[in-house]
């Protein structure tokens, strides 16, 4: 077992830090912070900003210039050692000189896995892993699901009452919460390469499932929202009306169905149409987030109404609920949050609290499904 010094911890403490300073921007890779230090002291520091720009290791080593000789550095993910849009980050550490790598957590891709490790190792390099692992995995749910289990890492959102209720049987809904409630919801989407939704939600609705900078309450607003999430839409039967606003829309939309496209589709070029395979008459969703992994999606954001968010609960598709409840009372007459029919108390869903914060008047309650025993 690793003996881990104060400094250790701090300075993995920093990189953990500023990789969360890529949580909008780094899609479809992961979020890394890589700190630089020589004898107690900071040298350099970086992280990866954006897809297709340096990576964080390679960020810290440009500032550091010639000082990158005999340091350690801190990387809160394995240093790549294969060349993709930009060179490997282990043959940069090597030209460097650094003297020793401490990495938080081994790449969870298994063409990669502990290849950038072995380089750094065979060039004489120094190398302890496992730093701080349980923080760096959390900066990275999603790109480990979709590198472990073939899928992304699905966050099923839900707004409801205190009485556990969406929308008035009439299908009103806006606004059970409040701003503060919706911002944070905006920044759902914004982390998010993908936002699912059914199609009852757009022909109710008329969902634009866009994130909109004026609302982020984020300084760099306007460039996180340059990046739309995929905007995918659920409709087994192709229902979706011709007029729907977010066929319009800048950005990617992908409507899923289980039948062909209608003919006016072919008229919106944003709009791609997949037909697939359907399950017990509704569309596949194990199947759907295996074509979302494959399309480099690493977290999903699950927005929809009763029935959909009850078909991914009963497959067990859900790894973190999100559920903003307001301090209201729409009685029982309303929605419920899932169409679920459980029948025995053996068959509950339970969860575990991860965190509750108050935003405003409404709670935002995130949780966990319990490991069943």
């Amino acid at each position: 077992m690793t003996d881990w010094s104060v400094a250790d911890h701090q300075f993995m403490s920093l990189a953990v830090k500023l990789a969360w300073q890529g949580l909008y921007t780094t899609e479809p890779n992961p979020r890394v912070g890589c700190v630089l230090a020589k004898d107690g002291n900071l040298i350099a520091q970086g992280y990866h900003r954006k897809a297709g720009e340096g990576h964080a290791e390679v960020n810290a080593l440009r500032q550091a210039g010639d000082q990158a000789k005999g340091c350690t550095a801190y990387v809160t993910l394995e240093p790549c050692s294969h060349f993709g849009k930009t060179p490997p980050c282990a043959d940069a550490l090597i030209k460097a000189g650094v003297a020793e790598v401490v990495v938080g957590m081994v790449d969870p891709n298994p063409q990669v896995s502990g290849n950038g490790l072995e380089k750094l190792r065979q060039a004489g390099i120094a190398v302890r892993c496992g730093l701080m692992e349980d923080q760096c995995r959390q900066l990275n749910p999603g790109f480990i699901n979709r590198m472990a289990i073939g899928r992304p890492f699905v966050r099923l959102k839900m707004a409801a009452s205190l009485d556990g209720r969406t929308a008035m049987a009439s299908g009103e809904s806006q606004w059970i919460t409040g701003p503060l409630a919706r911002q944070d919801v905006q920044r759902l989407r914004a982390r998010s390469s993908a936002v699912i939704s059914g199609v009852a939600s757009i022909i109710s609705d008329d969902a634009s499932l866009t994130v909109r900078p004026a609302e982020l309450g984020l300084d760099n607003a306007a460039e996180v929202a340059q990046r739309q999430p995929l905007r995918v839409i659920l409709d087994s039967s192709a229902r979706i009306p011709e007029q729907a606003k977010l066929l319009s829309l800048p950005g990617r939309t992908l409507i899923v169905s289980c039948v062909d496209a209608p003919a006016f589709i072919s008229a919106y070029k944003n709009v791609e149409w997949l037909t697939l395979a359907a399950h017990n008459g509704a569309i596949d969703l194990p199947l759907l987030l295996q074509e979302l992994a494959c399309r480099e999606c690493n977290e999903v954001l699950v927005e929809t109404g009763a029935t959909l968010a009850g078909a991914f609960m009963a497959a067990g598709l859900v790894d973190e609920l999100v559920l903003y409840q307001a301090m209201k009372l729409l009685g029982s007459n309303a929605r419920p949050m899932f169409l679920l029919p459980l029948d025995k108390m053996s068959q509950q869903k339970q969860f575990k609290l991860i965190d509750s914060r108050v935003l405003g008047d409404d709670v935002r309650l995130t949780l966990i499904p319990r490991q069943e025993k």
